[in-house]
C-alpha cells in the first residue's frame, strides 16, 4: 500500500506541539474528557465494569479523540492519512487490551505500569507475525510519545523544575561528556566506523533515539545504520525501564536520587515516565526533569559534532563539507521540549489553580493512553532478529558495555548530586 504525503509536512517536533496544547485548551475549555474505567479484580468485576456498556462508550469516545489528533498529526506532517486509518485501530485495540490487564488487582499489586504490557503485546506480534512494511512504517511512536511528553508538562510546578534543575543540568553535563566519550572510546577500541560509532554514543550518553536522530542528521549518516542503533536503543530500554526501578526500591534508594538515576540512564523518555512512576511521585518528576535536562543539550552536542565531521580527516562523505551555522543548533533541538515547559509554565502561573484541579486527571488518563499507545508501537516495529546477525555483534558490544558503564556512572553523580 503506497504512502501517499497529503498536508503541510510540519515538522513532527512542532506538531506535537501544536497537537499537545490543543489537547489542553479543549479541557480547559471544558472539552469532556472520557476516564474509561479499567480496575477489576475478578470476572465479574471485568464484564460488569470495565466491559459494560457505559465504559466501552467512554473507551470508544477516547478512541475518538486520540484517532482525531493522530489523524491531525499524520495530516500536519505530510504522511499517509489511508495507512493511518488502517493502523490506529489495530494499535489502539491492542493497547486496550494491555490497560485491561494492567487493571487487574494483581498487576496493580505488583505496581506494574501499562506501558509494560502495551510493548509486551506489540512485541508478541511484531516478532511472531510478519506485518507489511507500510503496517511497520505507518507506526508513529515518537509523535506519541511527544504528544504524552506535552501533556506531562501540565503535572511539573514550575517550583519544582526551579528546586531541581540547577541539579538536573550539572548531572546532564557531567554524564553526556564522560558517556560520550567512554562510548565512542570503546566503538574505537572495537575497530567500529566513526559514523556508527558517533550515532551509538550519542544515543547511550544523551538521549537515545532523538540523539541518534539528530547525530545522523548532523553527520548525513546511512538509514541502515541509524535504524540499528534506534533498534539497540528499543531493546535495551525494556529491561531497564523494567528491573531498573525495582533495583532502587530493593536499595531503598531516595526517590529524588532514584529519578535523577534513571532519568540520566533510560535513553528513551518514555521509558524514563514509565519507570519514574513505577517509584514514585517525586522520582518521576525528577526523571523527567533530568531527561529534559539531557534533551536540552542535544542541539549543542549535535552542532559541536557537525562541526567535528565537517573539519574531521576522516570525513570522506560528499555533501558535508558545509559550514556548520548557528541555525543548526535550533534546527536540532528538540522543540517538544518548548511545549513541555509551556505546559508547565501555564498551569504554574496561569491557569486557575482550581480549574488545575478539575482537568488534571482527564489530562493524566489521556497522557498514559498516549504513552501505552507508543510503547505497543515500539513492540510492533521492534525485530529481534536484527540484533544478532553475525556483522552486527560488535556495535552490540560496544553499546551494552557503554551503557553499563552509563549506569554506574550516572548512579554515582545522582547519589552526589541528588542524595
Amino acid at each position: 500500500m503506497a504512502a501517499q504525503k497529503k498536508g503541510l509536512a510540519i515538522t513532527e517536533d512542532w506538531t506535537v506541539v501544536i497537537l499537545g496544547f490543543a489537547l489542553i485548551l479543549l479541557a480547559i475549555a471544558g472539552l469532556y474528557f472520557p476516564l474509561p474505567a479499567f480496575k477489576w479484580s475478578n470476572t465479574d468485576q471485568l464484564f460488569s465494569k470495565v466491559f459494560s456498556g457505559h465504559n466501552l462508550a467512554e473507551i470508544s469516545l477516547q478512541f475518538l479523540i486520540t484517532f482525531v489528533i493522530a489523524i491531525a498529526g499524520t495530516w500536519l506532517t505530510g504522511r499517509s492519512i489511508r495507512n493511518l486509518v488502517y493502523v490506529f485501530p489495530v494499535v489502539f485495540v491492542l493497547t486496550v487490551i494491555a490497560l485491561v490487564i494492567t487493571g487487574n488487582k494483581t498487576m496493580n499489586d505488583l505496581n506494574l505500569e501499562s506501558v509494560i504490557f502495551s510493548l509486551a503485546i506489540g512485541l508478541l506480534i511484531g516478532n511472531t507475525i510478519k506485518l507489511p512494511d507500510w503496517f511497520r512504517q505507518t507506526l508513529t511512536t515518537e509523535m506519541f510519545v511527544k504528544i504524552g511528553l506535552v501533556l506531562l508538562g501540565t503535572a511539573i510546578i514550575f517550583s519544582d523544575v526551579l528546586k531541581a534543575g540547577s541539579k538536573g543540568l550539572l548531572q546532564a553535563v557531567i554524564v553526556v561528556l564522560a558517556v560520550w566519550y567512554f562510548a565512542f572510546w570503546i566503538c574505537k577500541k572495537l575497530k567500529i566506523d566513526a559514523e556508527l560509532g558517533m550515532m551509538l554514543s550519542s544515543a547511550v550518553s544523551i538521549c537515545g533515539v532523538s540523539a541518534a536522530i539528530a547525530t545522523s542528521g548532523a553527520i548525513k549518516g546511512d538509514p541502515k545504520k541509524l535504524s540499528y542503533v534506534v533498534s539497540l536503543v528499543l531493546i535495551t530500554a525494556i529491561p531497564m525501564m523494567i528491573f531498573m526501578p525495582y533495583i532502587a526500591l530493593y536499595f531503598e534508594f531516595p526517590e529524588a536520587v532514584t529519578g535523577a538515576w534513571l532519568g540520566g540512564t533510560i535513553d528513551t523518555t518514555g521509558a524514563v515516565v514509565a519507570s519514574g512512576t513505577l517509584v514514585g511521585e517525586e522520582a518521576l518528576k525528577i526523571s523527567t526533569i533530568v531527561k529534559f535536562s539531557q534533551n536540552v543539550l542535544l542541539g549543542l552536542a549535535a552542532f559541536a559534532i557537525s562541526v567535528y565531521w565537517t573539519y574531521s580527516k576522516k570525513n570522506n562523505i560528499p555533501g558535508v563539507d558545509q559550514k556548520p551555522t548557528l541555525g543548526l543548533i535550533w534546527e536540532r533541538f528538540p522543540k517538544f521540549v518548548v511545549g513541555f515547559v509551556a505546559a508547565s509554565l501555564l498551569f504554574s502561573f496561569i491557569i486557575d489553580p482550581s480549574v488545575v484541579a478539575t482537568v488534571k486527571a482527564p489530562l493524566k488518563n489521556i497522557q498514559t493512553l498516549w504513552f501505552s499507545l507508543a510503547f505497543t508501537s515500539i513492540g510492533l516495529e521492534t525485530n529481534f532478529r536484527d540484533l544478532f546477525q553475525t556483522n552486527n555483534r560488535k556495535p552490540l558490544y560496544a553499546f551494552l558495555i557503554a551503557q553499563f558503564f552509563n549506569i554506574i556512572f550516572t548512579l554515582i553523580i545522582a547519589m552526589i548530586l541528588f542524595g
